[in-house]
């Protein structure tokens, strides 16, 4: 039979948990009700990268009626989401950090803040170095008198997904930190398969480009680049005696 001590813990839990979540919603709404009256602006500069690509008197097209009212709503919502991630984030550290150790706070916090820098780094990589290679060469393999004209609602799912596509794939040092504080592997071992990574991330990297060989070595590289600064950190971590024993 549970004490009640134990009941009152839990619902005290459970009222902190609701508080964390309210400011993490008012947040992001906060952040989406400013840009709003934005949103027709954002969906412009969202599309800079095809549009600078396609011959001149190009243009996206709205198959659905209602398309040019919702496509930039819901690109308003993405982008409050993406800014007032730190502050969602924070909520939930808030409600996770006095349960964990202090060896564990002193791991959690800086991985926290990288995997989160590291993500808009991606973004950022994504907007401005990807997508204009990638457009740039869809364009060139066009057959003879087909224009791309590319509807706003498919152009805003296919760019959301390359950005959650390049976010995660700079968070390779957090997952190699990771896995060498779970003792899941060791760095000699990460050194040893450096090889087999390599291939991997060019597969990787090969599945989420177009099929030409400049935007998969653009993003290869600095997925290959992030492992090797990974393997660094973990090696100073190892040194420093804080990763977690191999099971």
């Amino acid at each position: 039979m549970n004490s009640p001590e134990g009941g009152e813990s839990l619902v005290s839990h459970l009222l902190e948990l609701r508080t964390r979540l309210l400011r993490a919603v008012l947040a992001v709404a906060l952040v989406f009700l400013a840009l709003l009256p934005l949103a027709d602006r954002l969906y412009s500069w969202l599309a800079e990268p095809l549009l600078a690509t396609l011959p001149t008197g190009g243009q996206l097209i709205a198959i659905e009626v209602t398309s040019t009212f919702f496509v930039p709503m819901r690109l308003a919502f993405f982008a409050a989401l993406m800014l007032a991630m730190p502050v969602v984030l924070y909520q939930l550290w808030a409600f996770v950090a006095p349960g964990l150790y202090a060896h564990e706070k002193r791991l959690a916090r800086p991985l926290l803040l990288a995997a989160t820098a590291l993500f808009y780094a991606g973004c950022a990589f994504t907007y401005f170095l990807l997508l204009p290679v990638m457009f740039a060469y869809l364009n060139s393999i066009a057959p003879p008198g087909v224009a791309m004209m590319t509807d706003i609602g498919r152009y805003l799912d296919f760019v959301l997904v390359m950005f959650l596509a390049g976010g995660i794939s700079f968070e390779v040092p957090v997952a190699v930190m990771v896995a060498v504080i779970l003792g899941w592997v060791t760095p000699a071992q990460l050194s040893a398969w450096r090889g087999y990574v390599v291939v991997a991330i060019f597969i990787i990297a090969a599945i989420i480009t177009p099929p030409d060989g400049l935007s998969q070595i653009m993003l290869a590289v600095p997925m290959c680049a992030l492992y090797e600064v990974g393997l660094l950190c973990a090696r100073l971590l190892q040194r420093r005696g804080q990763a977690a024993p191999q099971a």
